[in-house]
C-alpha cells in the first residue's frame, strides 16, 4: 500500500498564503501534527519524500530512524510569481478559471496537468512492478508530500479527470491511503487526520 502524508502545518499556511516551491518551516503545530501521525504508520519500510524542507521535517519527525529517498516527481505545484501571496489576492472568477483549465499555469509557474504527469508516471511505474510497495499489504510505502500531488496521487487511484481533485480538501498532517483491489488502484482513507495530544 501507499500512504501519502501531507506536511504539518507551516509558517505561511498559518497566514493562509499560497505556498508552492518557496521554503517554509514548521510551525509548532506543524511539529505536533507530524509526530501525532506516528501511531498509523505502522508498516512502513520506505520513505519518500518532497525535496522541500516542511516535508522533509515532517518526514523526520513521522518517520525517525528509517531512511528517506527524495523525489522530486512529488515538490508541490510551482505557484510561479503568485507564490507567497494570500489566497484572497486571487478573484473567485480566477480561481474558476484554474479549476476550468487544468493546463493552466499558475502564475507563469506551472500548471495542475504538470503535476499529473509526473505524479501519475511514478504511480504507472509503481502499480507495473508487482514487486513493488504497493502490491504489498503488510509492507509499506510512504509518501510525505503536499496538497497538489496528493490529490493527483487520489484522482490516479480513482481513475477521474483531474480537475475533480478541486472538489476535494486535504488538511496538514493527513493521512490517504491508496491500496489495490486484484490489480485496480483504490482509494482506501482519504484526509485523515490524527487528533492532536
Amino acid at each position: 500500500m501507499i500512504i501519502l502524508v501531507r506536511h504539518g502545518q507551516t509558517t505561511t499556511n498559518a497566514q493562509s498564503l499560497l505556498v508552492g516551491r518557496s521554503d517554509p518551516e514548521l510551525t509548532e503545530l506543524g511539529q505536533r501534527q507530524a509526530l501525532a501521525l506516528v501511531p498509523f504508520l505502522d508498516g512502513v519500510c520506505e520513505v519518500w519524500v518532497s525535496p522541500l524542507a516542511r516535508a522533509r521535517q515532517t518526514a523526520a519527525l513521522a518517520f525517525p530512524g528509517l531512511d528517506v529517498v527524495v523525489k522530486k516527481s512529488f515538490i508541490e505545484v510551482d505557484y510561479g510569481d503568485l507564490d507567497g501571496q494570500p489566497l484572497t489576492a486571487i478573484s473567485p472568477e480566477r480561481w474558476r478559471a484554474f479549476a476550468h483549465d487544468h493546463a493552466a499555469a499558475f502564475g507563469g509557474g506551472e500548471s495542475l496537468a504538470s503535476v499529473d504527469a509526473r505524479v501519475h508516471a511514478e504511480l504507472d511505474d509503481l502499480l507495473s512492478d508487482e514487486t513493488s510497495l504497493l502490491h504489498d499489504q503488510h509492507r509499506h510505502l510512504a509518501i510525505v508530500s503536499h496538497v497538489s500531488p496528493i490529490k493527483s496521487a487520489v484522482v490516479w487511484a480513482l481513475g477521474v479527470a483531474g480537475s475533480t481533485s478541486w472538489r476535494t480538501r486535504l488538511d496538514n498532517g493527513s493521512i490517504t491511503t491508496i491500496g489495490l483491489r486484484g490489480t485496480t488502484p483504490q482509494l482506501v482513507r482519504f484526509n485523515a487526520v490524527p487528533a492532536l495530544s
